[in-house]
């Protein structure tokens, strides 16, 4: 297994959707435990492949709490059946975009059939936490943010605050000797 870089906003690559999975086969396993070690080093709870430069329908989520069993979700081509009426909200974040939370309300329950990966089709529901994973990182696979869901105003103040922070890392560093 490697660890992968993680793409931060506003790279544009995290804006376009990726392609579906023909099928599971040994190159789309050895990404999905690269992915989830990325996920855990980073650390975090989830993480879809155009996050790391892939553009591929896969994600990976483990919302299992510190001193808990992992509990791994290697997923392609997710797909999302039913979701409920009912939403719930949860201040997100996410590894793309490093330091930067805000409210955002999905369906509190959600019903989604994918490739497992022995390439199966299988469904899966959830709710909570793991339904709100599930739906971000889904939205990574169209090309979707989670500030998207945002105000326009709180929005571009990350990202701008993102570019900046870009732009200072590809500053060279200033020395005395200059």
């Amino acid at each position: 297994m490697a660890k992968l870089p993680i793409l931060t906003a506003p790279d544009p690559r995290l804006k376009q959707r990726a392609n579906p999975v023909d099928r599971v086969d040994d190159d789309i396993r050895r990404l999905m435990d690269d992915m989830l070690e990325t996920m855990y080093v980073a650390p975090g709870i989830g993480l879809a492949a155009p996050q790391v430069g892939v553009l591929k329908r896969v994600i990976v989520v483990d919302v299992a709490r510190e001193g808990e069993e992992p509990q791994p979700h290697q997923l392609a081509n997710p797909e999302l059946l039913w979701v409920s009426d009912e939403d719930a909200g949860y201040e997100e974040g996410c590894l793309s975009l490093p330091d930067h939370y805000g409210e955002v309300r999905r369906p509190a329950a959600i019903r989604l059939r994918y490739l497992d990966r022995q390439n199966e089709i299988r469904e899966l529901e959830a709710e909570g936490i793991l339904a709100t994973c599930i739906q971000h990182e889904i939205d990574h696979l169209d090309g979707i943010l989670f500030v998207d869901h945002m105000s326009a105003l709180k929005r571009n103040m990350i990202l701008r605050k993102l570019l900046k922070a870009k732009k200072q890392q590809a500053l060279p560093a200033y020395s005395a000797a200059s």
